[in-house]
């Protein structure tokens, strides 16, 4: 999920470009954008940068472990179909 501090920076830019006169709704806009925008990103289902790197991380050994069995599959089938 994306960080707090980053809707609440993005909720800030946000209620600054608000017109002069809607400044006395400022606090209520801003409360509002940043559910809205707390929603839409969960329901966007995002991860972190850390949880990807995590997650790569897993699927490239994962990969590898494979291969290797793979191989290991060969050289039994190979040894087999030579009996």
């Amino acid at each position: 999920m994306i960080d707090a501090k980053k809707i609440e920076e993005m909720a800030d830019k946000f209620s600054q470009s608000i017109p002069p006169g809607a400044k006395a709704f400022q606090q209520d806009i801003e409360k509002n954008f940043k559910q809205m925008l707390q929603s839409l990103l969960a329901k966007m289902d995002l991860v972190t940068r850390e949880e990807f790197d995590v997650q790569s991380k897993v699927l490239a050994r994962t990969r590898e472990k494979i291969e290797v069995m793979e191989k290991k599959l060969a050289e039994i089938e190979s040894q087999i179909a030579s009996e």
